[in-house]
């Protein structure tokens, strides 16, 4: 038992000592990222149906 106290008690001094995103650079990260997933899907839908008219073409 004292052993998880000194682990949570460890824990809770490096929490402290982070440096934490403001709400604005959050806002900002979090818009690449949704960006970023958009984009990506896109590129992977457009190049899922171009295989998919190859292959059809073959079929």
């Amino acid at each position: 038992m004292e052993r998880a106290k000194t682990y949570f008690k460890g824990v809770r001094s490096e929490m402290r000592k982070v440096s934490w995103p403001s709400k604005k650079e959050m806002k900002n990260y979090t818009a690449v990222v949704v960006a970023m997933t958009a984009i990506l899907a896109a590129i992977m839908g457009l190049a899922d149906l171009i295989f998919q008219q190859i292959f059809l073409r073959f079929i």
